[in-house]
């Protein structure tokens, strides 16, 4: 896995720009930790003040200094994306590993489940949800129910690689040996689907940071949380563009597009680097 690194990291530079974009962010959010007041505190500053010392990112009609509050909403955001993510890699990873092995009536009974979330409409399931679960709607509970709702594409690509992998030399000789499925798919299979999972990680993250943030723009999440979505929410509610107040959605949503820049190289750069043709001509080059 080091050796991967090492290698995009000298010889992609898509991988490595992506890499600089993606920690500058993850800065930002670590910086949140040394917040002076708490994201869910007003007024604690004079509102309305534009970037300068010592708010340098302004102040918004809140009261709240952006630059703290950027800074606790990027965090949130990141950590939302990332639970989405790895929430439905796994199920992607044991749904797409044991359909592919075990094939025959397995495989068509846990692919017709698959298909069956893949033309399942999710931004009107997530609203509908939102108006059930009102009362008890949580970051927690809105990261569930993305997860379960998006790990169907990426479960039918691994069953792919799975099915190729099924009829290798190597899968034979551990049926031989006496390994049980469980111990094929992991020490066998499994290491040929991790460049995949990465790849597909970093889209899916961008994916249910993308939806959040549509979410929370129109209101549909927990907005006593503080995201990028319900940043750009709340400076709505304030008309913050009419007051002239554009650093309040200006800083958040540059940030954003920072992000999702970042993960999109770092996909893109572990596609081309999976395909061995691409990945050779690179490091020849």
């Amino acid at each position: 896995m080091w050796q991967v690194l090492r290698d995009l990291l000298r010889y992609n530079r898509e991988f490595a720009v992506g890499v600089f974009l993606l920690s500058f962010v993850i800065l930002i959010a670590a910086l949140s930790f040394l917040a002076p007041h708490s994201p869910l505190d007003s007024y604690v500053v004079p509102p309305d003040l534009p970037p300068g010392w010592p708010y340098v990112l302004g102040t918004n009609s809140r009261g709240q200094d952006v630059f703290w509050q950027l800074t606790c909403a990027i965090r949130n955001t990141l950590l939302f994306g990332f639970a989405v993510a790895l929430i439905s890699r796994v199920l992607s990873l044991v749904i797409g590993l044991i359909a592919g092995y075990a094939g025959g009536w397995v495989d068509r009974a846990l692919m017709s489940v698959n298909d069956t979330f893949i033309v399942i409409p999710l931004f009107p399931i997530l609203v509908l949800f939102y108006f059930v679960m009102r009362d008890r709607m949580s970051w927690m509970t809105l990261a569930l129910a993305m997860a379960f709702l998006g790990w169907s594409y990426d479960a039918r690509l691994i069953r792919s690689v799975a099915l190729s992998l099924r009829a290798r030399e190597f899968t034979e000789t551990s049926i031989f040996s006496g390994m049980s499925m469980r111990q094929i798919l992991i020490q066998e299979h499994l290491p040929y689907v991790l460049p995949i999972v990465f790849s597909t990680t970093m889209n899916n993250i961008n994916w249910s940071i993308g939806l959040e943030v549509t979410l929370s723009v129109l209101g549909f999440t927990d907005i006593n949380t503080p995201t990028i979505g319900v940043m750009i929410y709340w400076a709505n509610q304030h008309t913050a563009l009419v007051a002239g107040i554009w650093w309040w959605i200006f800083f958040p949503v540059a940030l954003v597009v920072v992000t999702f820049i970042g993960l999109f190289l770092l996909a893109v750069s572990m596609n081309e680097y999976i395909d061995p043709r691409s990945r050779l001509g690179r490091v020849g080059a």
